[in-house]
């Protein structure tokens, strides 16, 4: 979806789309580009990160860049403009003196807006709504940022501004640094602002967050576009790091507490012998049909797992709580969890159902490789059936998963180990792995629930199964 508005003939402005079904807000990560850089329609330039994933936005037009409205780091709500181009640069029709990105000093009662009106990001200029009056031309600005750019028009250099004395009342602070107290719990009145004119930076709430020594002062955290940052480091004898809970890891949260308290949920295990399986994977890597895909283990239980719901096909299903009924699917979008340096994402393969197997091993990789590299879109996590997450790769024998919103069942596969194992009436050395499924109780029965499970187990343990039964 493309936002954007026309200020003038020459100038537009890009707003923040809804890149999801249905967001809200979104997060700036990384800019790409900067006041005076020159642009060109489809070009690339920020990635933002939302509830689902992290989205790089084009540029719908082509111009230079004439303002950034928000700094990296900040939230922003969808339908708010981020940035403003001259897509006719030297025509000469310049706008009245825009405001400076981050330079400018905030002024207290700029940042509530009243009722009515939007929320004036200080720094960023007024928003379309608001009736405040921008500065005659010529008139005297307050504000070491103003005085600089004065002093250069006038042909001189600008003269360092003195610190300001912190205002008694209210803390100066912008409003992402104000969203950063709130999420650490931190008071903004107990924090020693640093920056220009009294204002409290990002790393001074981070400082008061987790206080350092004095030889050895805390390092600020670091938000970077490629990935969230590690946990801040604790300065030395602290007690406790808090860690602002957004974006993907908020969503998760959010998702698995409706879940679990929403769908009742059952889940029943299966310990199964999968040396055939381990065997086929193997024949598979040599196979000339199968040359330029991966082959793994999960790839075959997700073929067994297809089977399965082809056997069982009402356990395909979701639940309409509005309208009271079962919602029964005539296809299967396979999602795979996948862990992420942003958290848990589950993207989903789209009518898994109907692909091949060669088909099922390339989607499976594009899958993974798109994930590790943060470049999953909303789209591809949105309308899944079924689950599988893999455990196992952790080492983990099993576990009881959460269902995915929406989604009827979830089979989590643990470690594949060689284990001492009953065989043709004699104790041999085998590869055995325990299987879990979790299931909406409402939709699916124990009766079900077990066929399916026990259909997954007999396709693992005789692989052959996949072409008679398939």
């Amino acid at each position: 979806m493309t936002t954007m508005t026309e200020t003038s003939a020459r100038f537009r402005e890009f707003k923040m789309p809804d890149v999801g079904e249905g967001l809200t807000e979104a997060e700036i990560l990384k800019w790409f580009v900067q006041p005076g850089d020159t642009v060109t329609d489809g070009q690339v330039v920020c990635e933002v990160e939302t509830a689902k994933a992290a989205v790089e936005l084009p540029i719908p037009f082509d111009g230079v860049v004439h303002e950034l409205r928000f700094p990296e780091g900040t939230t922003v709500d969808v339908g708010e403009v981020i940035i403003a181009v001259d897509v006719a640069p030297g025509s000469g029709d310049a706008p009245a003196e825009p405001e400076p990105v981050q330079e400018a000093v905030p002024e207290p009662e700029a940042e509530e807006a009243p009722k009515g009106r939007q929320p004036v990001l200080v720094g960023y200029g007024v928003a379309e709504s608001s009736t405040k009056r921008r500065a005659r031309k010529g008139a005297e600005v307050p504000g070491p940022a103003a005085a600089a750019v004065q002093a250069e028009l006038n042909g001189r250099a600008p003269v360092a501004p003195a610190p300001s004395p912190v205002p008694e009342g209210r803390p100066l602070a912008k409003p992402p640094v104000r969203k950063l107290a709130k999420d650490l719990g931190i008071d903004l009145a107990t924090v020693t602002p640093t920056g220009e004119g009294g204002i409290i930076t990002r790393d001074d709430v981070h400082a008061a967050a987790t206080p350092a020594t004095p030889e050895q002062p805390a390092p600020a955290v670091e938000e970077s576009a490629a990935a969230v940052s590690p946990a801040p480091a604790a300065a030395q004898g602290a007690r406790e790091t808090r860690i602002p809970v957004k974006g993907v890891r908020k969503a998760i949260a959010q998702a698995m507490v409706g879940s679990a308290f929403t769908a009742p949920h059952v889940t029943e295990f299966v310990t199964v012998d999968v040396t055939r399986t381990m065997k086929l994977v193997a024949e598979l890597k040599e196979d000339k049909d199968m040359a330029g895909v991966r082959v793994n283990p999960l790839l075959i239980i997700a073929k067994a797992l297809l089977v399965a719901i082809k056997r069982n096909p009402a356990v395909n299903a979701a639940w309409d709580e509005a309208a009271q009924e079962i919602v029964q699917k005539h296809y299967v979008n396979l999602g795979i969890a996948a862990a992420t340096p942003r958290g848990l994402i589950v993207p989903n393969i789209k009518d898994a159902h109907e692909k091949t197997l060669p088909e099922l091993a390339g989607a499976l990789g594009e899958l993974v490789s798109t994930a590790r590299e943060g470049r999953t879109s909303p789209a591809a996590m949105a309308g899944g059936t079924v689950t599988i997450t893999n455990v196992g790769v952790f080492g983990v024998d099993t576990g009881t998963p959460i269902l995915n919103p929406g989604e009827s069942a979830i089979l989590a596969v643990g470690a594949i180990k060689l284990q001492p194992w009953v065989h043709k009436g004699k104790v041999k050395p085998r590869q055995v792995t325990t299987l879990a499924l979790s299931f909406d109780h409402r939709l699916v029965d124990g009766e079900l629930g077990s066929k399916v499970l026990a259909d997954v187990a007999a396709i693992l343990e005789q692989p052959k199964r996949l072409i008679t039964w398939a």
